[in-house]
């Protein structure tokens, strides 16, 4: 759900993802690409790609962050070489 939003809305997906700097920057990003964007029509995704990038990466270290604690509260999984 996050991805599609976004996607489709990318500062609003970065806000609701816990990222308020990177959805400032896609806002700014977000105005100079629709200037730029009526010569080159490729500029028009480039913010929606960095909110996706940006969610993508945030969520990954979140998961990494999940796993490291796990190992730390538990240890290492049963047969894992030392």
């Amino acid at each position: 759900m996050i991805y599609l939003l976004a996607a489709l809305l990318p500062p609003i997906g970065l806000l609701m993802n816990g990222q308020p700097f990177a959805a400032i920057l896609n806002l700014v990003l977000c105005a100079v690409c629709a200037i730029l964007g009526l010569v080159f029509h490729v500029l028009l995704l480039v913010p929606s790609a960095h909110a996706l990038i940006a969610v993508h990466v945030k969520r990954e270290d979140r998961r990494h962050r999940e796993v490291v604690d796990a190992i730390r509260r538990h240890g290492l999984p049963p047969g894992y070489p030392r």
